[in-house]
């Protein structure tokens, strides 16, 4: 496994990007680290460490089933757009992730938002949640080899949690109308 390339895009090796991270999420010193993980996570079906990684406000044991629903899916890409530590310590990274249910192929894009927190004088950073950029006032997005062109996600029959919510708020369904 250790010349397989982790599937967050870095071209890097697993063992030596984050596969460490899926061990001890204390290693990601950037709220990018983390994001990569949770999305390689989702490739490599680490139910337990997406969940673990959630802010403790999310409570996201209690979304376990929903989690693994969403970790479960066929991921086919990553595309990171931007990501930085504001002023306020809050961090941010706006990504494009790309899988596939049936014969459709989806784009998930979000602004996501990391707290830091620390525990016994252990920093560790943690997704809190994120918000969906305007539609609107994107560019084309820059497809990476593992990419597949953008398509909407727009099936009101089976929305996810972590889909767009269907009122157009920008949110996601499940920090909206869900």
């Amino acid at each position: 496994m250790s010349n397989t390339l982790c599937p967050c895009g870095s071209q890097q090796p697993l063992s030596h990007c984050c596969q460490p991270i899926h061990q001890n999420p204390a290693l990601a010193i950037h709220p990018e680290q983390l994001m990569r993980s949770r999305y390689s996570a989702h490739v490599l079906g680490l139910v337990d460490y997406v969940v673990a990684t959630y802010h403790p406000s999310c409570h996201a044991e209690d979304y376990r089933d929903a989690i693994a629903d969403s970790v479960n899916s066929h991921w086919l890409g990553l595309n990171v757009i931007n990501s930085e530590i504001a002023p306020s310590g809050e961090g941010f990274v706006e990504f494009e992730a790309y899988y596939q249910d049936g014969d459709e192929q989806y784009c998930l894009a979000e602004r996501s938002r990391f707290l830091q927190e620390s525990t016994d004088g252990v920093a560790q950073w943690y997704y809190i949640d994120g918000e969906y950029p305007d539609q609107a006032h994107q560019s084309e997005p820059e497809l990476t080899p593992h990419s597949v062109p953008l398509q909407p996600i727009a099936n009101p029959d089976k929305i996810g949690r972590n889909d767009p919510c269907l009122c157009g708020s920008g949110k996601k369904y499940k920090k909206c109308c869900g």
